[in-house]
């Protein structure tokens, strides 16, 4: 077949790569409706949304994405090759290779690999050029390749995040946002994740082959071996038309997104551009709370504030409590990813908590606490400072680390040491920096006695690995007399959801959400069983609680149930087995420890004593974005731009709860919650201490 020659490299790329995102915009949207996370109950408008909207929404990000193919385009001309054009840019690249090789420059400062990339760059770039410069014949045969190359990029590139879009959806039920965000910055994990739960190698081979399969279609019956930079004119005619197709994509996508919404979060993120989703989260992973979220006046939010939490002008609270209390050893556990319903009470009828159902029934239990976040820095943020979820990041991955007092501080006054233990390495979700600089002490992977791991995966060792390393600083630190307060951050309850064999015994597929956390109870089990064998554990209080919930996607952006996690405090012979119905939130657990072991404090919380009996049952609960607070069965939500939504929630069985948009808003709850966020997120105050040796 005679093929057709190609002249213009990019009028032949850029509307055959338009129609193939169109094409698996399309796919994917089809494949989220009928994903079994989605809840479809839209109307007209919606699916005219779905379809049509993001038709335009895929076609503005695919004008920004061509952006990258321009320059690459721009680069094919033989005009640089001229003979004094070309011996200017030979001499720059020489010079500036060795310059960056053979002397310090800016890249060592930093350290790491930066140097070694840069100097590895800057060298395949000068030898390219040399080599094309120097021998004029290799320079169509180097020009087709990297035309073949480019387009085979782009579409591995379109065709591996049309695939992920689906994974990130079978995870959290969005397109992709801060988490994809968040996770990027962990490669090692986050890879290691992936390769240990997915099928990795015939996955990529087969995204591989689809991919050269499109390019195969892409040039069949064309003749590119003479393509390449169009002329002077249709090169300008082609840099303007871009130029303007990105920048009103752009301008578009960002404001659009605002003002397009649907009334279902599930319509909506079925219409958005998952690539520009990431874009955005990635833009605005910090938000300016004045600019994005609605203000009461000053003085109305201080009035507010300090009515609600019984704070003074300065942010602190004096809570009175004996002046020489008993110490009494404290284990606070925080669970990875444990939602309320994995648990018989709550629901459950596999059987899979065997261990914490016995516990519940000895405990102090919460039966309506909630989270205040999907993340698990977002439950340490909220049990350390006893504070309502930031907007943005959590307070535990900002820079401003060593400034925030915490629940450690007050046992320290008390002479306690405060540890804090995880199985993974503590610079992931900057963990390390952050209760190092609220005055702990860390034990992590790199601490524990590599001869004794039962089980590790990506992410970190097994939790009884944990249990085990805990156990034995606390034998050591009775054995000194010295009171602890110890945090436990698990990890088993997490894909690849592995974990040591001959623990369980499962009729499932062992690599489960549901297998790993009969692990995670079997590990509580190990815990107590051996904890109470120790002089030190008629002494010791338990505080159990799930970080978050396994998922917290539903039909609006903050649903009440999938919030609900289980907590509760043990201590036979000094905690009173009892069921609380109270609508609480993980801020408020460590001051109804503090008043149940009558300890004293001042210190900057909102969160507030549960059992006392004048507690307002309130809530928190946030996405990165979303501010939510739950009070008399309203969940108000506080949104970029200045926006506020209410829904009445409305029980829909024992344990979970629909959410209907109010028609009239409850402006006293409206106040409430821009009173505790404003504050909260403007005024928190700070100390600074040195960090412990």
């Amino acid at each position: 077949m005679k093929k057709t020659a190609a002249k213009d490299w990019f009028s032949f790329f850029a509307p055959r790569f338009l129609c193939l995102t169109l094409a698996l915009g399309f796919i994917i949207r089809i494949i989220l409706i009928l994903h079994p996370m989605t809840v479809v109950d839209w109307g007209l408008a919606d699916w005219l949304k779905i379809f049509f909207l993001g038709v335009i929404n895929d076609v503005a990000f695919t004008a920004i994405a061509l952006v990258p193919a321009f320059l690459i385009y721009t680069t094919f001309t033989d005009d640089k090759y001229g003979r004094r054009a070309g011996w200017i840019i030979w001499s720059l690249l020489m010079a500036l290779t060795l310059y960056v090789v053979l002397c310090n420059d800016i890249t060592d400062e930093y350290g790491g690999p930066l140097p070694r990339i840069v100097n590895g760059a800057l060298i395949t770039i000068t030898a390219c050029f040399s080599a094309k410069f120097f021998i004029p014949g290799i320079r169509a045969a180097w020009r087709l390749a990297a035309i073949y190359l480019t387009m085979m990029l782009y579409v591995i590139l379109a065709v591996l995040i049309a695939f992920s879009e689906v994974v990130f959806w079978s995870e959290f039920g969005v397109r992709f946002n801060f988490i994809a965000v968040d996770y990027l910055v962990y490669t090692n994990e986050v890879v290691g994740n992936i390769m240990e739960s997915y099928p990795m190698v015939p996955m990529t081979l087969a995204m591989l082959a689809i991919a050269g399969s499109i390019v195969w279609l892409m040039v069949r019956g064309k003749n590119l071996s003479g393509s390449g930079v169009a002329s002077w004119g249709r090169w300008c005619i082609s840099l303007i038309a871009l130029g303007v197709a990105s920048f009103a994509g752009g301008m578009f996508l960002h404001y659009g997104y605002r003002n397009f919404q649907s009334g279902d979060m599930f319509a909506t993120q079925i219409h958005q551009n998952g690539c520009w989703d990431f874009l955005e989260a990635f833009a605005s992973n910090k938000l300016d709370y004045r600019q994005f979220y609605p203000m009461l006046p000053e003085d109305e939010a201080r009035a507010l504030q300090q009515k609600m939490t019984g704070q003074n002008d300065r942010g602190w609270k004096f809570v009175p409590g004996d002046t020489d209390p008993e110490p009494r050893n404290v284990v606070l556990i925080t669970i990875e990813s444990l939602s309320a319903d994995f648990l018989a009470r709550y629901g459950n009828e596999k059987g899979i908590t065997p261990n914490i159902d016995s516990l519940l029934e000895k405990s102090l239990v919460f039966d309506r606490l909630y989270a205040t976040g999907n993340r698990t820095v977002r439950g340490l943020e909220a049990v350390t400072l006893c504070i309502p979820p930031s907007s943005g990041e959590s307070l535990v991955k900002r820079p401003e680390q060593g400034c925030w007092y915490s629940v450690g501080d007050i046992f320290r006054l008390y002479g306690y040491r405060t540890k804090f233990f995880y199985g993974g390495n503590s610079y992931f979700d900057n963990m390390g920096e952050f209760f190092g600089g609220c005055g702990y002490e860390i034990f992590d992977k790199a601490s524990y006695d590599a001869s004794a791991i039962a089980f590790s995966n990506i992410w970190g060792t097994s939790d009884e690995d944990t249990y085990r390393e805990a156990i034995g600083q606390f034998d050591l630190m009775h054995g000194k007399g010295e009171p602890f307060f110890a945090h436990i951050m698990t990890i088993s309850n997490h894909r690849p959801y592995t974990y040591p064999d001959g623990r369980i015994e499962y009729d499932g597929n062992p690599m489960s959400r549901s297998a790993a956390v009969k692990y995670t109870d079997w590990a509580i089990g190990y815990l107590f069983a051996e904890a109470a064998k120790r002089p030190w554990f008629s002494n010791t209080v338990f505080v159990v609680m799930a970080d978050h919930c396994a998922s917290s996607a539903g039909k609006t952006s903050l649903p009440v149930d999938r919030y609900h996690i289980p907590a509760f405090i043990y201590s036979p012979g000094f905690i009173k087995p009892q069921y609380v119905g109270k609508i609480c939130s993980q801020i408020d657990v460590m001051p109804t420890l503090f008043g149940l072991l009558n300890i004293g404090y001042e210190a900057p919380f909102y969160g507030t004593n549960i059992l006392a009996p004048d507690f307002r049952e309130r809530a928190f609960m946030a996405t990165y974005q979303d501010l939510g607070y739950y009070a008399d069965d309203v969940l108000t939500v506080l949104s970029p731009v200045r926006k506020v939504k209410q829904f009445r929630v409305v029980p829909d069985g024992e344990w979970e709860f629909d959410e209907e948009i109010l028609s009239e808003p409850n402006e006293g709850l409206v106040r409430e919650a821009e009173a505790y966020y404003q504050m909260s997120n403007l005024h928190y105050p700070r100390i600074y201490r040195a960090k412990p040796e």
